[in-house]
């Protein structure tokens, strides 16, 4: 089984100039974990945004979400993972990485995938 075969197709993606209220706003209504960053340009790197991020670098010293941007806390470039990909090497990746979800990209992004995947 390849990573294409077990990820979730449809991303939602965020601008990195967003603020972090409006990100937050987003993953509550997709009930989401993580939103993929948007590239700024067609040679730039993707990044993602994680409930994590979000606890750990703003909420913890109390920053104001809605001054604390995007591109502030976001991981970038960010691991990402090829669709041809076995899972078994994903799940190495996951646990040698320590992350928990990655973007699946093969020149355009495809989708993303995430350890949840692995147990449904």
């Amino acid at each position: 089984m390849k990573a294409e075969d077990i990820m979730t197709k449809e991303v939602v993606s965020i601008r990195s100039s967003a603020t972090v209220a409006e990100a937050v706003g987003v993953m509550k209504e997709k009930r989401l974990r993580a939103l993929v960053v948007e590239r700024n340009h067609e040679n730039d790197a993707y990044g993602i945004v994680t409930e994590t991020d979000i606890v750990y670098k703003v909420t913890a010293y109390g920053k104001d979400p809605k001054q604390v941007r995007i591109y502030e806390i976001m991981s970038k470039p960010c691991i990402i993972v090829n669709p041809e990909l076995s899972i078994e090497y994903v799940a190495r990746l996951f646990a040698n990485t320590g992350i928990r979800r990655a973007p699946v990209i093969q020149g355009k992004l495809l989708g993303i995938i995430s350890v949840t995947e692995y147990f449904n």
